[in-house]
Formats: C-alpha cells, structure tokens, sequence
C-alpha cells in the first residue's frame, strides 16, 4: 500500500491493534470493519480477507475519477514466454 500512496501522492493509515482489540463492544460502537480490512475513503473494499493489488489500485483510481487499469488476458505461450 505504501507503494500506491507514492504512485497516486495519496495518504495512507494504517491501523494495528491486537486481534483482542478489535472484539470489544467500543470497537463495534465505531462501526468500522471486521479486520483485516480495507478502507478507501469511506468505502469498505474488503473485511475479513485479503484483497488483490488491482482490486485495490483500481477502487483508489476510481476515487481520484481516473478510468481503471484493465488486466491484459495471457494465453498459455504469454504466460509461458512473459509476452
């Protein structure tokens, strides 16, 4: 994420705390997400799991209003060959 922070100059936070501390009824009174979590702004991209870097590249492009990165498809020689 700190790599994304430098590439769109955007801040990045964040958070660590104990899992204890997430299982507390002042945490669910913040009404934050589930950790592991991803927030882009006020938008929960992921709870619970990890999230893919284009996933992710691609919610904070769509916040900054630029179009989002398409994936190019590999056939079995791309992959094979790095094409």
């Amino acid at each position: 994420m700190p790599r994304l922070g430098q590439k769109y100059d955007l801040e990045v936070e964040v958070t660590s705390k104990p899992p204890a501390e997430y299982n507390t009824d002042e945490y669910f009174e913040l009404e934050l997400p589930v950790a592991p979590a991803i927030m882009v702004e006020d938008e929960i991209l992921v709870e619970g799991s990890d999230v893919s870097e284009e996933k992710l590249e691609n919610a904070i492009r769509a916040k900054l209003g630029l179009e989002p990165i398409v994936a190019e498809k590999k056939g079995v020689l791309g992959k094979l060959f790095g094409r």
